[in-house]
């Protein structure tokens, strides 16, 4: 064993523990209102040994704080079955000016999930990167117990009705393997103890001295964050190899409507037979839809799902976000919409909306939306890695085209609806949004989840093209053609 290897501990007496605690509860207290006033979203994640006092560590930091501030959430759940695993996480990040605790957390998830250690660190570390460069402060506890102590405790608490609960088979499971499970645990954190989020071991054999270290160390980590200066790293654009020209994709391609009729009908049922498949193998996918205003994302939307059972799907239509989902990560809301385990989510607009309205807009800051391109690509990875499908489409229209449906729109009732004063000043940008359109395809369309341009002066053609790749992405993974 080597960094949980070590037993010593800050040894308080009780006296001298309310003499050391007190003063920093007081500045605990302090610096809780100080960051909501600052809008900083503050992450305490607590791990650690059964027996080793967490659930005391954190009530007395429960009782130091406003209580209508903070939110501990106990993640000792199973993993989620409908779900993916990290979600459950992800959904309970903070927002802007709140205080939450972590009671077990995705670091549990990957000591759960030993055989792939690996790859669930790198996934963490980079959830963690994105949340951290956002504006959030980590804080994260490891408390450690010597495995005489928590035999000690075990036995102490079996004494105590109040308390034998809490020693169950999988408590003295872990004593009883405490060597392989603290190797499990250095695995773990020698992989996450990184330079601007890195790990504090505590060693609980104390309470007294466990409780004083943790109180000290989040003072100094908030009243650091507090008084340093913001760094931007240098590293937060995505490269690419080659950049993307809209100006390279074949408008004329059309199909006449006789052949469109008789197309669609033979691909929507294949989708529906597809649909069924994937609900059975328990795939989750997630179809993309970004393009210009006009360009048909609707109309093609409503022939894709027309013969699927609408049990297993959602259309999900992204708008500007409210003031909850405003004071969260961007991305919180699309992973909090993920499908369930054989469902299919559809995104009518997507998270690319942080590197396209948000950045013409200025609705985002240029290191906001630079960074979201790592960010993003990280997300649909981890998407991918654990069993999603992903296809994403860009619908392409020339400027004349989009001016032509413009105009019926606005001379059709039964359409004026679908155009606003929004519509004519995004056209008013064409240049800059196809730029920002260029280099989105550029640094996101990656081999795992590339992007199809689809040419869509035509419907018909734009529907059938969507649909036949669909149908062959979904094939590609059920059957590997």
């Amino acid at each position: 064993m080597g960094i949980l290897n070590n037993e010593s501990c800050l040894k308080m007496k009780e006296k001298e523990y309310h003499k050391t605690i007190d003063p920093l509860k007081l500045k605990l207290a302090e610096l809780q209102r100080v960051g909501k006033e600052k809008q900083i979203p503050i992450l305490i994640i607590f791990e650690g040994l059964e027996a080793s006092g967490k659930g005391a560590i954190i009530n007395e930091i429960l009782v130091t704080l406003d209580p209508r501030g903070y939110r501990v959430i106990n993640h000792n759940h199973p993993l989620a079955e409908n779900n993916l695993p990290l979600k459950q996480y992800l959904e309970d990040i903070p927002g802007k000016g709140e205080f939450h605790i972590f009671d077990k957390s995705w670091y549990d998830l990957a000591f759960q999930e030993s055989t792939d250690i690996t790859r669930r660190c790198k996934e963490i570390n980079k959830i963690e990167r994105s949340l951290i460069r956002s504006g959030m402060l980590i804080i994260k506890f490891f408390l450690h117990v010597s495995r005489k102590i928590q035999k000690k405790r075990y036995f102490k608490a079996k004494k105590n009705p109040a308390k034998s609960w809490k020693v169950t088979p999988y408590a003295w499971k872990q004593n009883f393997n405490y060597k392989s499970i603290i190797e499990s645990w250095e695995d773990i954190i020698e992989r996450t103890n990184n330079y601007d989020c890195g790990w504090n071991i505590i060693s609980s054999n104390s309470l007294y001295g466990a409780k004083s270290e943790v109180f000290r160390i989040i003072v100094e980590k908030i009243e650091s964050y507090l008084n340093q200066k913001e760094v931007r790293p240098d590293d937060v654009l995505l490269p690419y190899k080659k950049p993307y020209s809209l100006d390279d994709v074949d408008l004329s391609k059309i199909i006449d409507k006789k052949e469109y009729k008789k197309e669609i009908i033979k691909l929507q049922n294949k989708i529906s037979d597809l649909h069924h498949e994937l609900y059975t193998r328990r795939i989750p996918v997630i179809i993309a839809y970004e393009g210009w205003d006009a360009a048909g994302k609707g109309g093609n939307i409503k022939r894709v799902v027309e013969k699927m059972d609408p049990r297993g799907y959602d259309v999900i239509p992204i708008a500007a976000p409210n003031d909850v989902e405003k004071s969260k990560h961007y991305l919180w809301r699309f992973w909090r919409s993920f499908p369930r385990y054989g469902h299919v989510a559809i995104f009518d607009r997507t998270w690319y909306g942080r590197v396209l309205v948000e950045r013409v807009e200025k609705f985002a800051t240029k290191y906001e939306w630079k960074r979201a391109y790592q960010e993003i690509t990280d997300m649909e990875t981890q998407w991918v890695n654990n069993g999603s499908i992903i296809i994403k489409f860009w619908l392409q229209i020339s400027k004349e085209e989009q001016l032509k449906r413009f105009k019926e729109r606005e001379n059709t009732p039964a359409k004026q609806w679908k155009i606003t004063e929004e519509d004519w000043r995004n056209r008013e940008k064409w240049k800059e949004y196809k730029e920002a359109v260029e280099e989105m395809i550029s640094r996101t369309s990656t081999n795992s989840s590339p992007w199809y341009i689809v040419p869509a002066n035509d419907k018909y053609y734009a529907r059938i093209f969507v649909l036949k790749k669909i149908i062959k992405e979904i094939e590609k993974c059920l059957y590997g053609v």
